[in-house]
């Protein structure tokens, strides 16, 4: 990890921005739980890039910059994180309230229970294995408000865009199905596009509540994009650090004339 924290920061220098969140209405950053330190965020050509560890566990963190419930649509690699699905915005999320945040850390299993996100080769990726990898390498968030005067909640209908809500008791991600069996991790090609693979169970509590959206039109749509500096540095989106100068104290064997 040492050699992957001397890159990333020497690379800062070549960077007109680095943060570690985007976005308006909240802040969407990549929690690195391996190393406990969020991702810095690097800009190129208009999207946002973090660079990921092969092996490392993360989560994907939400947090309200609003004075009110909103609702946060999440998805890894073009999957939802709740339901398995391939992800569209009018999909269950999770509320984030006001001023507060959600920690996402893995596909949900149950109400009780994920699988966790970790950085790995594009096979293993959660979305290859299930035969989906044209969108391994981003994690999206669709945004949405609430509806003002909201009646009292009803039964979830196909027809309505009342559907069933993820809260969290334990700040950390929604359901999931339909995912590949517990499995040992593949060891990541060096070379090989980064993606999120489904990883060790582990506790998270939430609980189903309703949330009617002010419209179907997400409020806003957040995308980071994510690989391994390698790959990063090979696609232009981050420099490589540059060559040590090596000066040498005898570059000649005579003294030249000087110049006219």
């Amino acid at each position: 990890m040492k050699l992957f924290q001397a890159f990333a920061a020497a690379s800062l220098a070549a960077l007109a921005f680095s943060a570690h969140a985007v976005g308006r209405l909240v802040d969407l950053s990549i929690f690195d739980r391996s190393t406990g330190r969020e991702l810095p965020v690097y800009w190129h050509e208009g999207r946002a890039y973090v660079v990921g560890k092969p092996g490392n566990e993360y989560r994907v963190i939400v947090r309200s910059r609003n004075g009110e419930d909103l609702l946060a649509v999440v998805s890894v690699d073009g999957v939802n994180v709740m339901s398995g699905e391939t992800a569209g915005p009018l999909q269950s999320g999770y509320i984030v309230s006001p001023w507060n945040r959600v920690d996402i850390g893995g596909w949900r299993k149950s109400l009780d229970e994920i699988a966790a996100f970790y950085f790995t080769s594009l096979g293993d990726s959660y979305a290859a294995r299930t035969g989906r990898p044209a969108n391994v390498g981003v994690i999206g968030a669709a945004i949405f408000e609430r509806k003002r005067d909201e009646p009292p909640p009803v039964t979830y209908s196909p027809s309505t865009n009342i559907a069933p809500q993820m809260k969290s008791e334990s700040r950390d991600a929604a359901r999931s199905s339909g995912a590949p069996a517990e499995s040992s991790r593949i060891a990541p090609a060096a070379s090989s596009p980064l993606g999120t693979g489904h990883g060790r169970r582990e506790e998270s509590r939430v609980r189903w509540v309703n949330f009617q959206r002010a419209s179907d039109a997400p409020a806003e749509v957040i995308a980071i994009y994510y690989d391994s500096y390698r790959n990063l540095v090979a696609s232009g989106v981050l420099q490589s650090p540059a060559t040590p100068r090596e000066p040498d104290p005898f570059p000649m064997a005579f003294a030249p004339d000087p110049m006219r």
